[in-house]
């Protein structure tokens, strides 16, 4: 993992270095909650708190877990002699809250509020990230952030449009991870991320091709809906009609045991076909596994079918990067990527020489929320941004006309 991935040089330095910032990062996930503390840039542990699967599943859902989680991580701290007091910040992952625009977030009780009740309807473990930290600060005090929510949301209003009155386009993509990567870049360049077009991608199991305008994310594919390039398990962009035909026609009904009177029951299970899209669709509906090294090497012997559904993979992440240099204009300052995909020299390689007529493009192996979070509160803490507001308002509620 990358470190130090978003300070910019303020020309403070001098002033700044004498104030050292502890913070601490928790992330939670399906069945483990991921912690990280930070001496300013520097990271000092990273962990995984592993969790019972079982037992989590007993709880229902996942808001019960909360004592559960802060138990373990309570237990991982005492035992390896880690003491919070002192702590400047505490950033928890973001989570279902409402839409906002991307940055740092100081928690106050309608974020936590809406967080909990998952306003935006996600029941996700992410969900538990701004509880948790708000229940470590009552211990040993600090401010609790939340930075670059998965809710982040600064479409221009062509990008939210569809062919479809009624139907919009949402946000919901890796923008901490995107943020953090573009970041972390323009920090190695010397650059400002506000000064700059970039397309970013996160190229990982689930993927983000988007498009930044001078430090906001103007438009961007989201794939759990479906969109952009298909990944190790999601369909990605579908021809609409043929999806209608597949699951309504009538040798798909008799294969999965659906009589003509229990057409409810079938519509259900449509319904459930969601699930599949985003879960068991992409390389896991080719090769039934979503192993992308087992699937690599199969490409790597040359296996025809590997080699032609990996390709074209790579093939309509580039397409999708094409057309995001559309939204830009063709003014794009640099493509960059990251995701555990890019460990993949061959995917590095068709990146390159598909794109980078359009600009400079640059890989970032792996992920950086955790560097992201910690430089996210960095930045309030050392006073070079002021931290935004939550207010529960969505960006955007429909047009007026």
């Amino acid at each position: 993992m990358q470190g130090g991935c978003c300070m910019l040089s303020t020309g403070w330095e001098s002033d700044i270095q004498e104030m050292s910032y502890k913070i601490l990062v928790i992330n939670p996930g399906s069945t483990s909650t991921k912690l990280a503390y930070f001496e300013d840039e520097e990271k000092l542990f990273e962990t995984n708190v592993f969790h019972d699967a079982p037992f989590l599943e007993s709880l229902g859902e996942v808001n019960n877990q909360l004592g559960y989680r802060l138990e373990l991580i309570r237990k991982f701290l005492d035992d390896n002699g880690i003491d919070l007091t002192g702590v400047d910040a505490i950033v928890g992952r973001g989570g279902a809250s409402m839409s906002c625009i991307g940055g740092t977030y100081e928690a106050n009780d309608k974020l936590l509020s809406d967080t909990v009740n998952a306003v935006s309807g996600v029941d996700h473990p992410a969900n538990l990230g701004l509880p948790l930290a708000i229940e470590l600060q009552k211990e040993y005090g600090g401010r609790v952030f939340m930075v670059d929510s998965p809710k982040t949301d600064e479409y221009c209003d062509l990008a939210r449009i569809t062919g479809v009155p009624g139907i919009y386009r949402t946000s919901s993509t890796h923008a901490l991870n995107i943020k953090g990567t573009v970041r972390m870049h323009c920090r190695n360049k010397g650059v400002r991320y506000e000064d700059g077009n970039y397309i970013v991608c996160h190229i990982d199991g689930g993927m983000t091709v988007s498009a930044h305008d001078h430090g906001r994310m103007i438009d961007a594919t989201n794939n759990a809906e479906g969109e952009g390039p298909f990944t190790p398990t999601r369909t990605g962009a579908l021809p609409v009609a043929s999806v209608i035909d597949y699951y309504f026609d009538n040798e798909h009904r008799n294969r999965i045991g659906i009589a003509e009177n229990h057409y409810e029951d079938y519509v259900s299970r449509v319904k459930a076909a969601r699930e599949i899209l985003t879960r068991n669709a992409g390389l896991t509906g080719h090769f039934g596994t979503s192993n992308s090294d087992m699937i690599h090497d199969m490409v790597e012997a040359g296996d025809p079918k590997a080699v032609r559904i990996w390709d074209a993979m790579i093939y309509n992440i580039c397409k999708t990067i094409g057309s995001m240099a559309t939204v830009l204009s063709g003014n794009v300052d640099g493509i960059v990527c990251g995701g555990g995909l890019l460990r993949f020299d061959d995917l590095k390689q068709k990146i390159r020489e598909r794109c980078e007529w359009i600009a400079p493009v640059s890989f970032y192996p792996g992920e950086v929320e955790h560097e992201a979070m910690a430089a996210g509160a960095l930045r309030v803490l050392r006073g070079e941004e002021e931290p935004l507001v939550y207010t529960g308002e969505p960006v955007f509620r429909g047009f007026d006309d």
